[in-house]
């Protein structure tokens, strides 16, 4: 299940990508740092999932699931 919208998505992408091109020009003990910040941005914008997001119960994806009746 998708819980992040396609603004969001767009916005983590551009920071995620951001943070791991500066993690290019950084220092080697924050380096590390910057590398997972930036890939969480990406990795969670490229699925739509973020399991902060799941926890907090907050959904920014504008496409509502109705419940299947059987």
């Amino acid at each position: 299940m998708k819980n992040v919208g396609g603004k969001e998505r767009a916005l983590r992408a551009v920071f995620g990508s951001g943070v791991v091109i500066v993690d290019f020009l950084a220092s080697v003990q924050i380096e590390i740092l910057f590398l997972l910040v930036g890939l969480w941005g990406v990795l969670t914008s490229a699925f739509g999932y973020c399991p902060f997001n799941g926890l907090l119960n907050r959904n920014t994806c504008a496409i509502e699931l109705q419940p299947t009746q059987s």
